[in-house]
C-alpha cells in the first residue's frame, strides 16, 4: 500500500509539475542533465515543447520502472533472495522521492526510483503467489484481493500528494511520497515474521527448461504484444488523462462552487478498485460453481475490451462538449468502465504468472511480465507527445482502436493459449 502510495504521489504530480512549472516557470537549465535528455530525444523525435517533452520524460520514467523489473528478479533470483532485494529497493526509492523534493536533482532522483522499483515490485508479487500451493484455485481471487490492498495507497497519493502538491507546494507533494515509502519500508521490516519463508538465492542456476517448461512461458511471451498495448492506453491517466482533467473539464461541483483539484481525478480508479472488486470476486465465484467463469485468458481480452470502451466514453465527451469543458461526470464514467476493465487483466496477469512460471526463474519471469508494461509505458509517452497537436475526438479514437486491436489479438488466440495453459496446469 505504501509503495503504491509514493509510485503514485508521484505519477499524480510528475506532469503537471513539469508542464505548470519545472520547464515552464522553474530553471530547467539549473536541473542536472535535462538539457542533455532534451537533445537526445529531439534527435528522434524532433523538436519538442513543453507538453511534449513533459510526455515522453512521463513516458520514459514509467516505461524505465517496468523494464528494471527483469533485473531486480534475477537479482532476487541468483544473488540476495526476495526479502533483501524488496528492502533494499525500498530504501532506494524513498531515497529517490526526497531528493525530488531538490529541483536541480530531478533526473537522479528519477534515476534511483526506477532502480528501487525495479528490485521491489517483481519480488512482492511473488511473495503473494508464494503464500498458495500449486493449482490452489483460490489465487486469482487472491491477487484480486492484494489488488485492492496497493490500491488503498493509490487512492490516497493524489489526494494527499496531490494536494500539497497543487495547494502548497511541488516539492512537499514529493516529499510526502518519500514519507510514505519510509512507512512502507518499517512496515515491511516489522511484519517479516509472517511472510513467506525464507527464499535462498540459486546462483549460476544454468539448468535447462523442460518442454512443459518451454510451452509455459511461450504462451506467456504470445500475450506480450497485447498486454503492451493495453499499457500503452491504460496509462495515459497519468499523462493526457490528466491533462484533459486540468485543462478540459468542468472541475466545478454544483451548488457549491468548489473547483476538484485535477489530481484528485487520479483517486477515481483505486476508489472504484475498492468498490467492484468484492462484487466481481463473488460474480467470478458463482460463475465457477455454474462451471461458466471466463478463463484466465479470455478475462484477459474482456479487461482490453473495456479499456477500449472507456476511451469510446471520452470520444462522446470531446463531441458533446464541443468548445465548452466537458462535464466532470464523463470522466467519472470513463474510470468506471476503465477500471472494470483493468480489473479483468492486470491482477489475473499477476496470477497467471505466479502459476505457470518455472519456480527457479519465478522472480525474474515476473519482471519479464512487468515489463510489457516498459514498452507500453514508453509508447505511452510517445502516443502523449500528439495530445497537444490533435482534436482531442481524434485522439481518443486513437486509443480506442488500440485497445481494441489488442482484445480481437487475445480473443484470436484464447484457446489455443488457455489449453496450453490447462495442460500445464495439470502436469504441475
Amino acid at each position: 500500500m505504501w509503495e503504491r502510495f509514493s509510485y503514485y504521489g508521484m505519477r499524480a504530480l510528475l506532469v503537471l509539475y513539469m508542464t505548470k512549472y519545472l520547464l515552464l516557470k522553474g530553471r530547467p537549465e539549473n536541473v542536472a542533465g535535462l538539457a542533455a535528455l532534451k537533445r537526445t530525444l529531439e534527435t528522434v523525435f524532433g523538436p519538442l515543447d513543453i507538453q511534449p517533452f513533459s510526455s515522453q520524460i512521463y513516458g520514459l520514467y514509467t516505461a524505465l520502472v517496468y523494464l528494471t523489473p527483469i533485473f531486480g528478479g534475477l537479482l532476487a533470483d541468483r544473488v540476495l533472495g526476495r526479502r533483501r532485494t524488496i528492502i533494499i529497493g525500498a530504501g532506494t526509492m524513498a531515497v529517490g522521492h526526497f531528493m525530488m523534493a531538490f529541483e536541480h536533482l530531478f533526473l537522479p532522483a528519477m534515476l534511483l526510483l526506477i532502480l528501487g522499483n525495479g528490485a521491489f515490485k517483481p519480488n512482492i508479487s511473488v511473495q503473494v503467489g508464494d503464500l498458495y500451493a500449486p493449482g490452489d484455485s483460490r489465487r486469482d481471487r487472491a491477487f484480486s484481493i492484494f489488488y485492492v490492498g496497493i490500491n488503498l495507497g493509490a487512492f490516497l497519493a493524489p489526494l494527499v500528494c496531490g494536494t500539497l502538491g497543487e495547494e502548497v507546494g511541488w516539492h512537499y507533494g514529493f516529499a510526502a511520497a518519500g514519507i510514505g515509502m519510509t512507512i512502507g519500508l518499517v512496515i515491511y521490516l516489522a511484519a517479516a515474521p509472517h511472510l513467506p519463508p525464507s527464499d535462498p538465492p540459486h546462483p549460476g542456476v544454468r539448468a535447462a527448461l523442460s518442454p512443459t517448461e518451454t510451452h509455459r512461458l511461450a504462451a506467456l511471451a504470445v500475450l506480450f504484444l497485447p498486454v503492451t498495448l493495453f499499457w500503452a492506453v491504460y496509462e495515459q491517466q497519468g499523462n493526457t488523462i490528466a491533462l484533459w482533467a486540468d485543462d478540459f473539464t468542468d472541475r466545478t461541483v454544483p451548488l457549491t462552487g468548489f473547483q476538484v483539484p485535477a489530481t484528485w481525478f487520479q483517486a477515481f480508479n483505486p476508489l472504484m478498485i475498492f468498490a467492484f472488486t468484492p462484487p466481481l470476486l463473488a460474480l467470478w465465484a458463482y460463475q465457477s460453481r455454474r462451471g461458466s467463469e471466463p478463463s484466465t485468458i479470455s478475462k484477459m481480452a474482456l479487461g482490453c475490451l473495456g479499456l477500449a470502451l472507456a476511451n469510446a466514453t471520452l470520444i462522446a465527451a470531446a463531441w458533446y462538449a464541443g468548445s465548452e469543458k466537458a462535464s466532470w461526470l464523463w470522466l467519472f464514467l470513463y474510470f468506471i468502465v476503465l477500471t472494470i476493465g483493468e480489473l479483468y487483466i492486470s491482477p489475473i496477469g499477476l496470477s497467471l504468472v505466479s502459476q505457470v512460471a518455472p519456480a527457479r526463474y519465478l522472480s525474474v519471469t515476473m519482471g519479464a511480465w512487468l515489463a510489457t508494461s516498459f514498452v507500453g509505458n514508453f509508447a505511452a509517452g510517445w502516443l502523449g507527445s500528439f495530445w497537444s497537436s490533435m482534436d482531442k475526438m481524434h485522439f481518443f479514437a486513437l486509443m480506442t482502436a488500440i485497445a481494441l486491436l489488442a482484445s480481437g489479438a487475445i480473443f484470436a488466440c484464447r484457446r489455443s493459449l488457455q489449453s496450453v495453459l490447462d495442460t500445464c496446469e495439470q502436469v504441475r
